[in-house]
């Protein structure tokens, strides 16, 4: 199981807003990542915490841009973490190779058809809405089955679109327009993910349905949930804290 740190160069997102804002430090940071045995680095330069407003797409690029520059050529695979399919393409050309869409193609209508044509990975996650209002559309019947059926219409436009089959990795969006049950639901049944034949990229770090009052709080619950999917066969885990996550994996 792969370790993907998480990059924010933002002042806003929730768990780490601010710290790496500045492109130096945030070079620095992932630089760290790499000699804590970081496998991917996902660099994103818009908050997608709930109630977060969306930047415009120049902000975005200036902030991501110069981080995948100075973090190319490191040994590590590069992520972008975006919405817009100019970004992706920007970040495709600087050195990224993986587009992490947590919209899953639905925020950009020009997102697959420029993935197809970058020829790069592609990460597919379930998404129900912007972060302004995703949480009032947090409804479900049967989490599990309802999250599976909205990712596969996406991924379906994906391959119509011709992005590659192996190029796409699925991600079911945890804390993304669902309560905390719907969190806990999709992970004690995340063998169903799997068992749609795709790279599955959980994403659980320090989100408030671990509990805690703050996002540093939840790292000790962060690294249990880490560990407790090892051996599911899911590709990658999504993380702020590098080293203790390794640790965990390979314990």
């Amino acid at each position: 199981m792969l370790v993907m740190g998480i990059l924010n160069v933002t002042p806003d997102s929730f768990a780490d807003g601010g710290v790496n804002f500045e492109t130096h430090i945030a070079i620095t940071r992932g630089l760290e990542m790499i000699e804590e045995g970081v496998d991917i680095i996902d660099i994103g330069g818009e908050s997608t915490r709930p109630g977060a407003k969306r930047v415009s797409a120049e902000e975005e690029q200036a902030r991501v841009i110069p981080v995948i520059q100075g973090l190319a050529g490191q040994g590590v695979t590069l992520s972008v973490d975006t919405m817009r399919a100019e970004t992706a393409r920007l970040a495709v050309q600087a050195g990224a190779s993986i587009v992490n869409d947590v919209s899953g193609g639905a925020a950009d209508p020009d997102m697959f058809a420029t993935v197809a044509e970058l020829g790069c990975k592609y990460t597919i996650m379930h998404w129900r809405g912007h972060s302004a209002d995703m949480n009032s559309k947090a409804i479900y019947g049967d989490v599990v089955s309802e999250v599976i059926e909205e990712v596969t219409l996406q991924l379906d436009k994906a391959l119509a679109a011709g992005i590659k089959r192996e190029n796409i990795i699925l991600d079911p969006g945890i804390g993304f327009a669902k309560d905390a049950e719907h969190n806990w639901e999709i992970l004690n049944r995340i063998d169903e993910f799997i068992a749609l034949g795709y790279p599955v990229l959980i994403g659980h770090s320090r989100k408030r349905f671990l509990g805690g009052d703050t996002p540093d709080s939840r790292e000790a619950a962060t690294v249990a949930v880490t560990q407790s999917l090892v051996g599911k066969g899911i590709w990658a885990v999504r993380v702020h804290g590098v080293k203790v996550n390794k640790d965990a994996i390979s314990a």
